[in-house]
């Protein structure tokens, strides 16, 4: 089977055909109306001859019922040479039938009050094939009722229809052809900056995502299609960026602990070592190992985070409870560095979240403030219940007394191997990936998270989640 693959082709077959079928529709309704126009012309015409032919009629002295037609002025207005005509009493004796039915019955037998109220309207056949229009009328000559059947033959009214389709028909094959051209063009016209698009789209490869769609009209759907995918082809360089730089972020990460090891190995086969000193080798080796296992395991914690294949399984439970429980996993940190903490809350309060995953972002968060705080001084973390734009939260807030980071690097801690100071992060331990896994489990869980410089200085990380049943 022939298909048209072209968009343009298809549009333009479509568009004739549907022109087509509505001029067709047309040309029905025009025929209908004008075949029942000229019946009704038709019909009359009939009422017209009849009322002529009511007093043309009369009874002679022999009793017989003539029609003197010899009294019309205007011979030649008189359709007596087209007319079908037939007049009997109201039980079916016929008294009069013209010439032209050349002894055929018009009409039948009589039905029940026919003419009586009106000129009764009716298509008949003639023994012989012929269609007419009839009129029925009953008339009364002196004390006799006599009922007039007059009819016209259809064969003109078919003729003129005929004539008029026939006109119809003629004109669509010029007009299907030009609706083709117009059609073709309009589609070409409207299709054009697909084409364009698609020219442009062609060129765009994975180190050109930098290029954008034309948008030769911003308010039609083709202009809204080119700009959602232009914010489709600027996410995917985003994420193409974000992937670059978390490549080499990562490929620089995990080759400053290898080649720790590497190199304390090294020297540790240089010569001969006492086993204290063979001791503290591998001690050293064994914390390389231990920070390069927890950087892997948090880039696994990441890259499936980021295909979505961790499953979230929500309760109801105290994020006051989740810190005290945080608190106790993480507080040996803190005394071992003179620190305080204080937590306070609401009890009363509750979300539905993740608790594991909750657990661990704010176990982030707290383990971040114990690192980069100065020995002997205070943690707070709050709990409290706030209100924004009308709608009710629950917000966790941790507060050190650390290094305030500066408001224009506040958002970029949280992303994935970021320091400000990457040879101190080192030394404390971590692996640049703590925040930007809290902030993935905290919205995760329909939350938000942001950093503040805190009001005694510091830095004061906010975590702000619906309230349970809000």
């Amino acid at each position: 089977m022939f298909r048209f693959t072209n968009v343009r082709h298809r549009l333009t077959i479509w568009y004739v055909s549907v022109f087509g079928l509505v001029l067709l529709l047309f040309i029905c309704g025009a025929t209908l109306l004008e075949y029942w126009q000229l019946t009704r012309q038709m019909y009359h015409a009939e009422v017209q001859d009849v009322e002529t032919a009511e007093g043309l009629l009369a009874f002679d002295p022999d009793g017989r019922l003539v029609l003197h037609e010899e009294y019309h002025n205007y011979t030649s207005t008189v359709l007596r040479l087209d007319r079908y005509m037939q007049v009997m009493t109201p039980e079916g004796q016929v008294l009069l039938r013209n010439h032209k039915l050349q002894g055929q019955d018009l009409g039948g037998h009589p039905f029940a009050e026919e003419g009586l109220s009106s000129y009764n309207e009716r298509r008949v056949r003639l023994e012989d094939g012929t269609r007419l229009l009839l009129i029925s009328h009953i008339h009364s000559i002196g004390d006799k009722t006599l009922l007039i059947r007059l009819a016209y033959s259809a064969a003109p009214i078919e003729h003129g229809v005929a004539q008029f389709v026939s006109l119809l028909l003629l004109a669509v094959p010029p007009a299907l052809l030009f609706a083709g051209i117009a059609g073709y063009r309009m589609a070409f016209k409207v299709l054009r900056p697909l084409e364009n698009m698609a020219l442009h789209a062609e060129s765009i490869t994975a180190s050109h995502l930098d290029q954008r769609l034309p948008v030769e009209n911003p308010n039609d759907e083709l202009g809204h299609m080119a700009r959602v995918l232009n914010d489709l082809l600027q996410r995917l360089q985003d994420s193409f960026d974000n992937l670059k730089r978390f490549t080499a972020d990562a490929s620089h990460e995990l080759r400053t602990p290898l080649a720790s090891i590497r190199s304390v190995g090294e020297v540790g086969l240089q010569r001969q070592h006492t086993p204290e000193e063979y001791r503290d080798t591998i001690g050293s080796m064994l914390e390389e190992v231990t920070r390069l296992t927890e950087m892997v395991d948090g880039l696994l914690s990441i890259s499936r985070a980021d295909a979505g294949e961790i499953a979230l399984h929500r309760t109801t439970f105290s994020p006051l409870e989740l810190a005290r429980e945080v608190v106790g996993l993480l507080g040996l940190l803190a005394e071992e560095k003179g620190q305080q903490i204080q937590l306070e809350g609401a009890e009363n309060l509750l979300v539905h979240a993740d608790r594991m995953v909750l657990q661990r972002g704010v176990a982030n968060i707290f383990e971040n403030a114990i690192k980069h705080s100065p020995p002997a001084t205070l943690i707070s973390i709050h709990v409290r219940a706030t209100e924004i734009n009308g709608e009710r939260y629950t917000e966790i807030s941790v507060e050190d007394h650390g290094e305030t980071i500066p408001e224009d690097l506040q958002q970029k801690v949280f992303a994935r191997f970021f320091r400000i100071d990457a040879s101190r992060s080192r030394a404390a331990g971590g692996t640049g990936l703590g925040l930007a896994i809290a902030k993935w489990a905290v919205e995760a869980n329909d939350g938000s998270i942001r950093l503040f410089a805190g009001q005694g200085g510091g830095n004061c990380f906010v975590i702000r989640l619906p309230l349970a049943g809000e």
